[in-house]
């Protein structure tokens, strides 16, 4: 009896830790959203910062491998920390970093200090994402590729908007106009401060370590794991590299190729970066029901004859392509991130943090290459190049079936 009465309250927690908190997962798609929109003016802005500071497509790159790497760099140790020690307070935290940079960015009036401020908007990512993942895998209830796409397609929402807004706000009206979104900054230090409620109250549905490696234990051995999580790292080099020639210099390349102006050029990019959101939202849910293997198998190595296509299209075709590349390629980060994660359980944290972090340091050193190349060659020719990288997606073909795998 005595042992019955025991068990009660940890059959309700059980059962509560598999209920899907709808709310919860839609306000950190809020807060996603409000923090990606604003990291989104950075590469929004690179047409007015190299026109104003006279800046070189080589200088452009190093503004983004800045703003990456000091938030790929950060985000393993945030997460790796945050699994021993959860910080609910965290993601309110990281936005005020964020805020800083904003505000700094405003007044930035030389290539150093632009390169200070977006580091600290880099610090405000690396402090926002693993724990804000670690909290739509808390809130999913079991359904991790749901709970993970609704939290992603946010940031990528966000991630569209901004070329909006720079075209609207930043380029007819200049530089300093950054600091008005500022206010989306201390919406979602609000936002964030109600959901850290939610989280101290619900730490019973972080599971323990050896119990979360009971429940979701694959049978791989540890080089299998180790070999698994290598080809998925060389997945995200693919993809995020790619990315890094379409978020940072596709203006360039329509400005320079169809000669239109720098507002035309970001409703291109708005266009192919919402079309980014939607792909990720199909990713998740799709995963869950197909398998993970199969949605990152399509969703790279499938980009391949559109990305081929892309550089011999004519502008209205460029248009079209590049939905169909946005909406294909996006849909793997998602199933890349659960995959890795039911590859090693009971490390929520520090798997979101390394693929999180990879995606971020991948997207800055792949920009800041690129634009070396395209200073040394042409920025046509940086896409005849990067047209190639979604064939690394048959790679996919080497990854163990964990659905089969699981015990």
């Amino acid at each position: 009896m005595e042992t019955t009465l025991q068990e009660q309250p940890k059959a309700a927690a059980h059962q509560a830790a598999q209920q899907t908190v709808l709310s919860i997962l839609l306000a950190l798609s809020f807060t996603h959203f409000l923090n990606d929109t604003l990291q989104s003016l950075i590469p929004a802005m690179y047409p007015v910062l190299k026109d104003s500071l006279r800046l070189n497509f080589t200088q452009v790159g190093l503004i983004t491998l800045t703003f990456q790497m000091s938030a790929s760099l950060l985000q393993p140790l945030v997460g790796l920390y945050t699994d021993k020690r959860p910080q609910p307070y965290s993601l309110a935290i990281g936005m005020g970093f964020t805020l800083i940079g904003l505000i700094s960015l405003s007044m930035s009036h030389n290539f150093p200090m632009v390169l200070v401020s977006v580091a600290l908007v880099g610090i405000g990512s690396a402090v926002f994402h693993p724990e804000a993942s670690r909290l739509a895998h808390m809130a999913s209830g079991g359904k991790h590729g749901m709970a993970q796409s609704l939290f992603q397609v946010g940031g990528n929402a966000g991630s569209s908007l901004g070329p909006l807004l720079a075209a609207m706000v930043i380029v007819p009206f200049g530089q300093f106009h950054v600091i008005w979104f500022s206010v989306a900054a201390l919406l979602a230090i609000f936002v964030m401060l109600n959901i850290s409620k939610w989280y101290l109250s619900n730490t019973d549905r972080i599971k323990p370590k050896k119990a979360a490696a009971h429940l979701e234990k694959h049978t791989l051995s540890t080089p299998m794991v180790v070999f698994s999580l290598g080809i998925l790292l060389v997945l995200i080099f693919s993809k995020y590299f790619y990315m890094a020639s379409m978020t940072s210099y596709y203006t360039f390349y329509l400005m320079d190729r169809f000669h239109i102006s720098t507002q035309a050029s970001q409703v291109y990019l708005f266009i192919f970066l919402f079309a980014v959101a939607a792909g990720t939202f199909i990713g998740g849910p799709v995963g869950d029901r197909i398998g993970r293997k199969y949605v990152i198998w399509i969703s790279i190595l499938g980009v391949a004859p559109f990305s081929l296509l892309l550089p011999h299209a004519t502008l209205f075709w460029t248009a079209i392509l590049s939905v169909f590349i946005g909406v294909i390629l996006s849909s793997a980060f998602s199933a890349i991130l659960v995959y890795a994660q039911e590859l090693v359980p009971g490390k929520v944290g520090m798997i979101a943090g390394l693929f999180f972090g990879l995606a971020f340091g991948m997207a800055g050193v792949g920009s800041a290459l690129l634009g070396r190349l395209a200073d040394a060659t042409s920025i046509n020719y940086v896409y005849e190049v990067c047209a190639y990288l979604p064939l690394i997606g048959i790679l996919t073909a080497f990854l163990p079936n964990l659905e089969k795998k699981k015990k």
